[in-house]
């Protein structure tokens, strides 16, 4: 049954659960007060999300095999995004793959996605166009003027019905109207769109990555350092920072100290404060200066690390739920 939401978060654990479609790791990159607003639309066939994004962050996405998407920046005043090291423009559309991608993105940053069901996309595609467009995807592109413009209107007035009107949206025929058009818009786009050019060392690069990101993956929840990286993924310390920059706007360095603080925070949220002391995990994840840890995680989350550790089942459970600063009831409302 077709629903919207409206939701606002503070932390980047609650953020990353509640998005549809895909598995993110949010890493904020600067200190300060993390906000998002995220306004959701699951309809029969598509879902529709939009994000209003305050901080600096760096994300690591994964789609769901089963679904594809297409995402873009929903106003021409967006904060700059780039995607695999490419610079996404306000026109051009992402459109997902099979492989983890690396993004970043500046602040007061606004996107939109939409994302159907692999083979109903396929399906949809040859009814309009009459062709097979399966294989250009897992690639940005950059569609024409007008179809881009249709999508962006619809994408925006579905935000619209969310925010204000979302009794609307309980309407069939209203969800079923907008749906349609959506999916044609979405399947314009795509088909009569023209390619991003990727060099020889942008292929390399992503490669690279690709090969980063497994070699992080399959060591999930313990310290990496540079070089058992690079013998790993078997580069030079010199080829893997500039793939680094290229994607994460970061060295290898900054992303996995970064990355290590956040472990540090799962750890502790998931720890019995009775038998378990902060120095025991912080050191386990590698740092050993503790004071100029522990200033480093009370800048980046705005509580030191014992508090983090300290807080109560019930409150645990409360923040890690977080999801709006909208009362109660008009969150719940959202879900029927």
């Amino acid at each position: 049954m077709p629903w919207s939401r409206v939701v606002r978060f503070t932390d980047p654990l609650a953020c990353q659960a509640a998005i549809q479609s895909a598995d993110v790791e949010i890493l904020p990159t600067t200190t300060g007060d993390f906000q998002v607003e995220i306004t959701q639309v699951e309809m029969h066939r598509l879902c529709v999300q939009r994000f209003k994004v305050a901080s600096p962050a760096v994300c690591k996405v994964a789609y769901k095999s089963d679904r594809r998407s297409v995402g873009f920046l929903t106003e021409s005043n967006s904060a700059s995004l780039q995607h695999r090291g490419l610079d996404i423009l306000p026109g051009d559309i992402i459109i997902s793959g099979s492989d983890v991608a690396h993004r970043r993105s500046g602040a007061d940053f606004h996107y939109g996605s939409i994302s159907l069901a692999t083979n109903e996309l396929d399906a949809a595609g040859r009814v309009i166009t009459g062709d097979e467009y399966m294989t250009r995807l897992d690639q940005p592109i950059r569609p024409h003027r007008l179809p881009m413009a249709r999508l962006l209107k619809l994408h925006k007035l579905l935000g619209q019905l969310a925010h204000d009107t979302p009794e609307i949206l309980k309407l069939p025929e209203v969800v079923r109207a907008l749906e349609n058009e959506l999916v044609h818009a979405m399947v314009e786009c795509i088909s009569d769109g023209a390619d991003f050019e990727a060099t020889s060392g942008g292929r390399r690069h992503d490669m690279i990555m690709r090969r980063f990101e497994e070699f992080l993956a399959a060591h999930p929840h313990r310290p990496l350092y540079l070089t058992e990286i690079c013998a790993g993924i078997g580069v030079a310390e010199r080829t893997l920072r500039a793939a680094c920059e290229e994607h994460l706007g970061m060295g290898p360095i900054r992303y996995l100290t970064l990355r290590r603080m956040h472990l540090v925070r799962h750890a502790l949220l998931g720890a019995d404060a009775g038998k378990t002391n902060v120095t025991r995990v912080v050191t386990d994840h590698g740092f050993w200066e503790l004071g100029r840890f522990s200033v480093a995680y009370r800048t980046l989350f705005r509580e030191s690390p014992s508090e983090t550790l300290r807080r109560p089942v019930a409150q645990l459970q409360a923040y890690l739920g977080r999801a709006s600063s909208l009362p109660a009831d008009v969150v719940a409302g959202g879900w029927n």
